[in-house]
């Protein structure tokens, strides 16, 4: 399964990694990469207690990932 992530550079340098499809699904890293490790781990584990809790969240099946411009 492929999962949106949105990285996010904090004010001391690190990443902070979420996936808006999973609520509270969130982790960080020193750098990009790392972030993206940690976050891949977190939906592993999201996924995980998820199935242990008998699926009982649903996760959506079908998403779109479009960019948005506004007038700024």
């Amino acid at each position: 399964m492929r999962f949106p992530v949105v990285l996010t550079p904090d004010e001391d340098g690190w990443f902070v990694a979420t996936c808006p499809l999973i609520p509270g699904c969130i982790s960080q890293g020193k750098g990009r990469a790392e972030a993206l490790a940690n976050i891949q781990e977190a939906i592993q584990l999201c996924l995980e207690t998820r199935e242990e809790d008998g699926a009982t969240w649903p996760l959506p099946s079908d998403v779109e990932m479009v960019d948005v411009e506004v007038a700024a």
